[in-house]
């Protein structure tokens, strides 16, 4: 859906406008699709590796650069005078997100503490959302709450 977001707009996007414009409507357009609900997904290795992709897409096509051409991921950064920071942006947004469920006291945050009582099932541990929070850091759940 974010590509075909940045399709409709490709011909502004790719226009004679200036870099910081561009940039501007690809976060204003493109991102707010991208990042729809965002707050709550479980990201593993191979979601976060489309979304950085999707980035660099992005950034490409800005700058015209095909996918032929033999040119890296910093240099493309380098040009557009970016950071990678579309994974740092869902993790801004997650932490937003469970700042506000967990000041309130209701079943959503019952069930992201794990309180809800039952029978487990087998099988691999699900993943969490906080674990994508605790990925980088070696925080304990009450260190994060």
């Amino acid at each position: 859906m974010a590509k075909a977001a940045f399709v409709k707009k490709r011909i502004i996007l790719t226009s004679k406008l200036g870099l910081e414009l561009k940039k501007k409507l690809v976060k204003c357009y493109v991102w707010s699709v991208t990042l729809y609900g965002a707050e709550t997904w479980t990201l593993r290795k191979k979601e976060q590796k489309y979304l950085e992709s999707f980035e660099m897409w992005c950034w490409r096509r800005i700058e015209k650069i095909r996918w032929t051409d033999r040119v890296t991921n910093e240099e493309v950064l380098r040009r557009v005078n970016e950071q990678r920071n579309i994974l740092q942006a869902i993790t801004r947004r997650k932490a937003n997100w469970l700042g506000h469920i967990m000041r309130r006291n209701g079943l959503l945050s019952v069930i992201i503490e794990g309180q809800v009582e039952g029978k487990r099932g087998l099988g691999r541990r699900l993943i969490q959302i906080t674990d994508d929070l605790k990925q980088g850091k070696k925080m304990k759940f009450h260190e994060l709450k």
